[in-house]
């Protein structure tokens, strides 16, 4: 059959999350710092007043032009308003849930939650920066792990000098925690 009669489900969730989106576990919120939260504001934004309009534009263009079927403007046109209108479901239900905490209002400084820098040395001797974060704002190449990582769990209440247990596929790693900090308020 070909597949211009097979209808797509437009309101399936997994179209909107897309590639990359890391599920929440659930009965959970969406944590999110400040930053984060702006990010993803301002990227809808830019889809919604300035990507999809332009689109459009060239769309609207292209079916002007006469014969759809072959017309290469038109079908990426209309693939990536597709793509685009994902993106706007996805990052509109992240919004919408979205708990917005601000790191530096922290009162615990001297434990570690959501939003401290954590430095700590593993078992190897190696020691790591991490951040952590929301998990749309996860970027660990960049040591900003998600608050639901193995990792962020594992360090999650702990103080400065306490050693915690990791539990990993590859076995047990205790991390000493050297330093945490929070952004100044």
């Amino acid at each position: 059959m070909s597949k211009a009669f097979v209808k797509e489900s437009a309101d399936t969730d997994d179209d909107d999350l897309g590639p990359l989106a890391a599920p929440l576990p659930a009965g959970t919120k969406n944590y999110m710092t400040t930053q984060g939260y702006q990010r993803l504001r301002q990227e809808l934004a830019h889809l919604m007043n300035e990507e999809r309009p332009a689109v459009v534009q060239v769309v609207h263009w292209a079916a002007s032009n006469g014969d759809r079927s072959e017309n290469g403007d038109y079908l990426y046109g209309k693939k990536r308003l597709r793509e685009i209108d994902r993106r706007i479901r996805f990052l509109t239900k992240r919004l919408e849930a979205a708990e917005v905490v601000d790191p530096a209002q922290q009162p615990n400084r001297d434990q570690i939650f959501f939003g401290a820098t954590v430095v700590y040395c593993d078992k190897a001797g190696n020691e790591h920066t991490v951040t952590i974060v929301g998990v749309d704002e996860a970027e660990p190449l960049q040591g900003r792990i998600s608050w639901i990582s193995p990792v962020a769990r594992a360090l999650t209440k702990a103080r400065e000098g306490d050693t915690v247990v990791l539990r990993t596929p590859a076995g047990i790693d205790e991390l000493d925690i050297l330093e945490v900090r929070y952004p100044q308020g």
